[in-house]
């Protein structure tokens, strides 16, 4: 079984303020860091790091190199990043003294893929393997499609959640990973259980995970539930928090683990990730992880 990720590469570029800026307001900022992220390079690096062969599909812009070069490094298989002419996509974060951001996207290459290249980079692909998406590149609709029509299991990260995703067809998902808000975006609810419920009576044969932040996780399907608390810690930066829950829930998946054990392993590694500046350098390794779990 392979792993495809069809996902955005960013250059963050990160603010360090006292408060998230409101409207007319101007204010300085104490520092100014640059990372490599993008949803789906920081998901392909928690795989990578949770021990999973993971291949990164997207467009990178002419000033690219460092994310070939990031995949090198971390052991993501960059067989199917292709480089097109402009710049690649990239994010200005602000980030406040409680660790807190908020995030102004620019596409850039990450909005360039074509359903030629989709097509090119799935023929690949077969029944049974994993394809794991955000909405933070182009031809959406189509690479679900094509991909359900090949059997693949299609996990999606609906975030950021836009009216792009009103064309998608949703019951072709089969593992849905999003937070609260995007879940009450879906479903116009906001309590926790009233969204599982939704979610699984909408798409019965799909498996939700649920985060809920600082209170920790769920995760449901038609057959059981199960809740995982936070690990409390005194959090740096939020950014990857999220990602990095991702990447090792299909990390346990993939290793037939039990869900309550992915889930607890999930919740570390992003309790471990928050303590770290950046997103793709914040995320720990799998022994990081099995080590910090002993030690509980």
């Amino acid at each position: 079984m392979k792993v495809l990720n069809i996902g955005s590469m960013n250059l963050d570029l990160v603010y360090s303020v006292d408060h998230i800026v409101q409207p007319g307001e101007t204010e300085a900022s104490f520092a100014l860091d640059t990372f490599l992220g993008g949803k789906g390079l920081n998901q392909s690096m928690a795989l990578a790091k949770a021990g999973v062969e993971v291949y990164q599909g997207g467009m990178i812009g002419e000033d690219g190199q460092v994310f070939l070069d990031a995949c090198a490094e971390y052991g993501v298989k960059a067989d199917y990043i292709r480089t097109v002419a402009g710049k690649s996509g990239h994010a200005v974060i602000q980030r406040d003294k409680n660790a807190q951001n908020c995030i102004l996207l620019y596409g850039g290459a990450n909005q360039q893929l074509t359903e030629a290249y989709v097509d090119s980079v799935l023929a690949d692909f077969a029944a049974g393997d994993i394809l794991l998406l955000q909405n933070e590149v182009n031809q959406m609709p189509y690479i679900v499609e094509k991909a359900y029509e090949k059997g693949m299991q299609i996990a999606l990260n609906p975030s950021p959640f836009n009216e792009k995703l009103d064309a998608v067809e949703m019951k072709k998902i089969s593992i849905f990973l999003l937070n609260e808000v995007e879940g009450g975006q879906i479903t116009g609810l906001s309590d926790p259980d009233e969204i599982i419920a939704e979610m699984l009576r909408r798409f019965p044969e799909a498996r939700i995970v649920l985060t809920l932040g600082k209170d920790g996780a769920v995760y449901a399907d038609a057959q059981q539930k199960h809740f995982q608390p936070v690990f409390k810690v005194q959090a740096v930066d939020t950014t990857a928090a999220g990602d990095t829950f991702t990447g090792y829930f299909l990390a346990g998946l993939l290793d037939g683990m039990e869900v309550p054990e992915i889930l607890k392993m999930s919740a570390k590694a992003s309790s471990i990730a928050v303590t770290r500046e950046g997103a793709v350098p914040s995320i720990p390794y799998r022994k990081e992880v099995e080590q910090a779990l002993a030690d509980v």
